[in-house]
């Protein structure tokens, strides 16, 4: 049976190895970066669009007027009725919860509870949309 160090001599095979060993790390290194741009991009993105809020003021009325309230603080007519109750959209938490951590749960909805996720029922202009309207009422606070 022929064996690399064989052919190579003595050590030759410990540096192949090695090499193949770099090249895998360097691939990897390459992919996550890859991969981070791209989700960070979309964040990016999702920071720096801005929907209708005149029409997310109509969506809004629509579609989470009865859980979320008139005033977004979650008291709405059904809300008494959910046992777990609608966020609160004017609360410091979700004030301070970045764009894209609110569209999360919008579009695919929260576990456990009563959201369910829009997507499908929305296109992604409306829930943006619905969004900007939540931010003209709330706007965005890091401070929280």
């Amino acid at each position: 049976m022929v064996y690399p160090e064989n052919l190579l001599g003595r050590g030759a095979a410990g540096r192949i190895h090695t090499l193949a060993k770099r090249l895998r790390m360097r691939a990897f290194i390459i992919l996550t970066g890859l991969f981070l741009l791209v989700c960070g991009s979309s964040w990016v993105q999702a920071q720096s669009e801005r929907g209708d809020p005149e029409n997310g003021r109509l969506l809004y009325t629509q579609h989470c007027l009865r859980c979320h309230g008139d005033t977004l603080e979650g008291n709405g007519e059904d809300a008494r009725h959910l046992i777990v109750p609608p966020a609160n959209l004017r609360s410091p938490d979700v004030r301070a919860k970045t764009d894209w951590e609110l569209l999360i749960p919008i579009y695919h909805g929260v576990m456990f509870t009563p959201m369910h996720g829009w997507r499908g029922r929305m296109t992604y202009e409306q829930i943006r949309d619905i969004l900007s309207y939540i931010r003209t009422v709330a706007p965005f606070d890091a401070i929280g």
